[in-house]
């Protein structure tokens, strides 16, 4: 299960988005995923399928906590475990669960593990956790691509005059030509800080990259905070959501959201059909492709994936037991 990207946490929505009376469907990694809240209104996770005829749970609807089956009105919490199933009241239900999956909020955000025994807990930015002073907008799109093209597009600063010449890559546009452009990925725990400056001279627009699917661009006006995240889920092989969240100190008033939504978007038209007809679909090798100085961050990804992700799996319990949060 979680084929090239198990056992680790990766972001899936937003908290907000998590209503008490309505399941939430995705796929994560080629796996069918549903989150619904639980009778103390903490969110939960289950592998969408029924045990029983294996139809999509989150065609159920959710009541007192608990997600009912479409098909046969069989009934599971959020730990998995069977709560009812109807004309058979000596059915020995403890045998009969669902395959749930550890699942959190933090940092307004929902978090899903790809497996099924973290030994650590999700560890958003402190951008996101410093809720009391900022403003969080989020939107998601779907681009066609593998996540590996998309992840390593969101942490390459050459392409953005070319790309981006009339929204963000204007400025760096004037250098096109004469300039030098420097990268620096400097490894950090939580992935790796980029760093890049022009004929010596230091960027603006530092960006982090967090294991395994976040980029951070740190675009902070003076005295205030301004980040653009985007985080890069695999939905199967071919597609990739990306949540594109935009945390802000200053105009905070939901009525700017609008503004916000709209600059994200137009931005990530700019990339995705180019990032669309990449091929092979997935990053290679690097002996593979041509690579220059510049790429020093992207093909720091490609090292990380190849070594931590690619060729993981998480395997379901055997027995039916029930993960406890």
């Amino acid at each position: 299960m979680f084929k090239n990207f198990a056992n680790v946490w990766t972001i899936v929505g937003v908290a907000q988005d998590l209503k008490r009376v309505a399941p939430l469907a995705m796929r994560v990694a080629g796996e069918r995923v549903v989150l619904f809240r639980d009778d103390a209104g903490k969110a939960c996770a289950l592998i969408d399928q029924c045990p029983h005829r294996g139809v999509a749970l989150s065609l159920g609807r959710v009541e007192y906590g608990v997600i009912e089956c479409p098909f046969h009105g069989w009934r599971f919490d959020g730990a998995g475990r069977n709560c009812h199933v109807p004309w058979n009241p000596d059915a020995k239900r403890e045998n009969l669960a669902a395959t749930s999956l550890p699942c959190r909020e933090a940092g307004g955000l929902l978090w899903l593990y790809t497996g099924f025994d973290p030994t650590e807990e999700p560890e958003p930015s402190q951008t996101l956790t410093a809720q009391d002073r900022v403003a969080l907008c989020a939107q998601s799109v779907t681009w066609k691509a593998h996540w590996t093209r998309v992840m390593e597009n969101m942490l390459d600063s050459p392409h953005l005059p070319f790309v981006h010449r009339s929204t963000i890559g204007r400025d760096l546009a004037k250098h096109v030509g004469d300039g030098r452009l420097e990268m620096v990925f400097e490894s950090r725990t939580y992935g790796g800080r980029i760093c890049a400056s022009v004929d010596g001279s230091p960027r603006a627009g530092n960006m982090d990259y967090r294991f395994p699917n976040v980029m951070e661009l740190f675009i902070d006006p003076p005295g205030k905070t301004f980040r653009l995240m985007v985080a890069c889920i695999p939905e199967d092989e071919q597609t990739t959501r990306l949540w594109l969240l935009t945390v802000r100190s200053f105009a905070r008033a939901p009525l700017f959201d609008f503004a916000f939504r709209w600059m994200n978007r137009r931005i990530a038209r700019e990339d995705q059909a180019i990032v669309e007809s990449s091929l092979p679909a997935e990053v290679p090798p690097p002996a593979e492709e041509a690579s220059v100085r510049t790429d020093a961050p992207t093909l720091a990804f490609r090292k990380i994936y190849r070594e931590r992700l690619l060729g993981s799996s998480a395997s379901a319990p055997r027995r039916r037991e029930c993960f406890a949060p």
